[in-house]
């Protein structure tokens, strides 16, 4: 028992020496404008690098990703008919289909699929 509580405080130490060192070592010791400026091709920027992002772009990307990965857990069904028994197979695709359309119903009635207002 005492050789746990060692090794806990040697471990503990170690980390903390370990990330005192790092937050030191990564300070920066002279804030230069050029450095800390974005780069665009040796140039001074053009314009802003801070741009609003449109947070509907945003939304629209989720959503894709979400009903993306939801198609492609849809893509291994068809294989597993062949070894499943078909009822079963049948509730569950069924199940899992309208689960994805009451989904795509919910966002469609809040809206989050129109582009523009």
């Amino acid at each position: 028992m005492m050789t746990m509580y060692i090794t806990s405080i040697i471990t503990i130490t170690l980390s903390m020496i370990v990330m005192i060192i790092a937050s030191i070592l990564s300070k920066k010791s002279i804030n230069d404008r050029e450095k800390s400026s974005p780069f665009e091709c040796g140039f001074d920027p053009s314009s802003s690098a801070r741009l609003p992002f449109s947070l509907r772009f945003f939304l629209i990307a989720v959503i894709f990703l979400i009903f993306d990965v939801e198609i492609a857990l849809l893509l291994p069904i068809i294989i597993i008919m062949h070894w499943s028994n078909i009822i079963m197979w049948s509730i569950i695709s069924i199940f899992f289909l309208l689960i994805l359309l009451i989904g795509l119903f919910h966002e469609w009635n809040q809206g989050a699929l129109e582009w523009a207002n």
